[in-house]
């Protein structure tokens, strides 16, 4: 039985074909899109050592899970997975797991799309890079921020 919503914020790395495959058993599901976010080499121009994101253990989770919940409320969906690496991260490193399990595609790839640019701009992390210059502490930016106001609005 598929859990409607899933949600890890781990250390570990995941496993992208094992995540698909326990959704993919589920005969209901038509439609699974997924999306991971990867660590950049390059990023605003500054090359990138590595990624270290920090998280407030319990209120991440909570936030994941109200984004979530929302996904769910709006579109048709039969499950989310969100999966959501913290720590210290090198580029190619994977960061981020969105998996959406849907009836049809449309509602599966609208929805995947919501949920990152919420995730982006609302979950509680905070990112930090190691360039050659120094370290620097990593905001939302302007573009993220109208891409997830577009769904706290309902339009599309």
């Amino acid at each position: 039985m598929l859990e409607r919503i899933s949600i890890s914020v781990q250390t570990a790395d995941f496993d992208l074909a094992a995540e698909y495959a326990r959704l993919a058993a589920d005969a209901s599901i038509g439609a699974i899109v997924q999306f991971v976010g990867r660590v950049r080499e390059r990023c605003d121009g500054h090359m990138v050592r590595s990624l270290h994101l920090e998280h407030y253990p319990g209120m991440s989770e909570k936030v994941l899970h109200e984004i979530a919940g929302r996904a769910m409320a709006r579109w048709d969906l039969l499950g989310i997975r969100i999966v959501h690496r913290v720590g210290r991260l090198e580029p190619a490193d994977q960061i981020v797991l969105v998996q959406v399990a849907a009836t049809h595609r449309a509602a599966a790839f609208e929805a995947a799309e919501a949920l990152m640019d919420l995730l982006k701009t609302e979950a509680p992390f905070w990112k930090q890079e190691a360039t050659p210059d120094g370290a620097r502490w990593l905001d939302a930016r302007e573009t993220d921020e109208r891409a997830a106001q577009r769904w706290r609005k309902g339009t599309t």
